[in-house]
């Protein structure tokens, strides 16, 4: 599966997503791989309708929800509500790397820069 820069500016791989796989996927999600480089954070962002989970594969950062900052590291899952803004930043030296789910299933419209 080929990356992509997502307008969070995050690197994202599509794992699975019934909006754009050729298979016939009976899901209510979508989900994805996202890279982000030591140093770097990811733009606000907000999704207008879906909810979203991240579970933190490798690496430590910071995530923001709204007015809420925490520290993030590999095994912990962090739920992001609809209309939340959120961005998470690499405060470690390795790559942040961690799963996207989204619900209902992403799509470019579904979210917008903050």
């Amino acid at each position: 599966m080929e990356s992509i820069i997502a307008l969070d500016n995050s690197i994202i791989r599509e794992l699975l997503n019934p909006n754009h796989d050729a298979m016939d996927l009976h899901l209510n999600y979508s989900l994805a791989h996202a890279t982000i480089k030591p140093g770097e954070r990811s733009i606000s962002h907000r999704f207008l309708e879906a909810s979203e989970v991240y579970y933190i594969l490798h690496g430590r950062g910071m995530m923001h929800i709204d007015d809420e900052s925490q520290d993030v590291y590999s095994g912990d899952m962090i739920y992001i509500p609809p209309k939340g803004v959120q961005y998470i930043e690499n405060t470690g030296d390795s790559d942040l790397e961690f799963l996207c789910i989204v619900d209902p299933p992403w799509f470019p419209e579904a979210e917008e820069e903050v």
